[in-house]
């Protein structure tokens, strides 16, 4: 094996030197809190005392012993299904729009549509929409007054409620939108000009070439909109508060109320690794079956 030369050593230190803060960071702040909230599952903690070893108590009450838990899931999962979808569809959408054309005036109206990205996840916004839903006098049902029809209780009832934050979530789409306008500007026009000298029309071409060549970038959004999906809190704890019957509890709010009202932060740490390992497993099934609809175009011949 060749030794390293003072030089090469020198190089290396300083590398571990100027990469330290970020080591230390992930070590402290990360794989720390890792570790020590999964010791946390297996104990009866209420932050006050010590942890008590209780070994699988807060896991097997979690499947056999707490109701709540399945409604918090079940909740979350109609989220997830709804959501992720309808976000990703609406921002390919907008992104086709603004891909087909450049102008100074569809730079602002991309501005414009990316603000609900940044400001939506906000209280603030989770009020205003508390108020717009509201019952009898929201703005919704002040309009529906004007055409002779009867306000709802949009977020008193089991069958609306979970609709108004999937609609809050849709309406954050500007940050897939931007990923998605981004990978528009890269398929090569070459294609669509071959194209239409081989009479294909419109839908021809977003079919057999738009969507082939974007995929890798849907794969990109698809994995981040479901992991934010799940990790959804705000819209459920500043809105509904996870009512009315739980039919909008949603996870992470779930565990919130377990820690940090109920003082289980050994069961609340059960909670947390569970819908770790569960957003895992979507992942991996996600990517594994990638291979069937994913188009790469490097592997193309291979």
């Amino acid at each position: 094996m060749k030794k390293l030369t003072k030089k090469k050593k020198h190089d290396i230190w300083m590398g571990y030197l100027f990469t330290s803060p970020w080591i230390l960071g992930f070590l402290f702040f990360i794989v720390f809190p890792l570790v020590t909230s999964l010791y946390l599952s297996f104990t009866r903690y209420d932050i006050l005392s010590a942890p008590r070893w209780i070994g699988l108590q807060n896991w097997v009450r979690m499947f056999t012993q707490d109701p709540r838990f399945w409604n918090a899931t079940k909740a979350t999962f109609k989220y997830v299904i709804f959501e992720v979808p309808l976000r990703l569809l609406f921002a390919f959408i907008v992104a086709l729009i603004f891909s087909q054309r450049e102008s100074k005036i569809l730079n602002l109206y991309r501005a414009i549509y990316y603000i609900p990205s940044l400001i939506g996840g906000s209280v603030a916004i989770a009020v205003v929409w508390r108020q717009i839903w509201g019952y009898p006098d929201g703005i919704v049902n002040a309009i529906l007054s004007i055409f002779g029809l009867r306000g709802i209780n949009w977020l008193g009832d089991t069958r609306t409620a979970i609709w108004t934050l999937i609609l809050l979530a849709v309406w954050q789409f500007g940050s897939p939108m931007l990923i998605f306008l981004a990978a528009l500007k890269q398929v090569p026009t070459e294609l669509y000009e071959a194209a239409t000298i081989d009479g294909a029309n419109f839908w021809g071409r977003l079919f057999k070439i738009t969507i082939p060549m974007v995929t890798p970038v849907i794969l990109f959004n698809l994995i981040n909109q479901m992991i934010h999906a799940f990790m959804a809190f705000t819209q459920s704890y500043i809105i509904t508060q996870g009512g009315p019957l739980d039919s909008t509890l949603f996870y992470a709010v779930y565990m919130y109320r377990k820690a940090f009202n109920d003082f289980e932060m050994g069961y609340a740490s059960a909670l947390a690794w569970f819908m770790l390992a569960l957003v895992g497993i979507f992942t991996v099934i996600i990517f594994k079956t990638s291979n069937r609809w994913v188009y790469y175009e490097a592997e193309e011949g291979v």
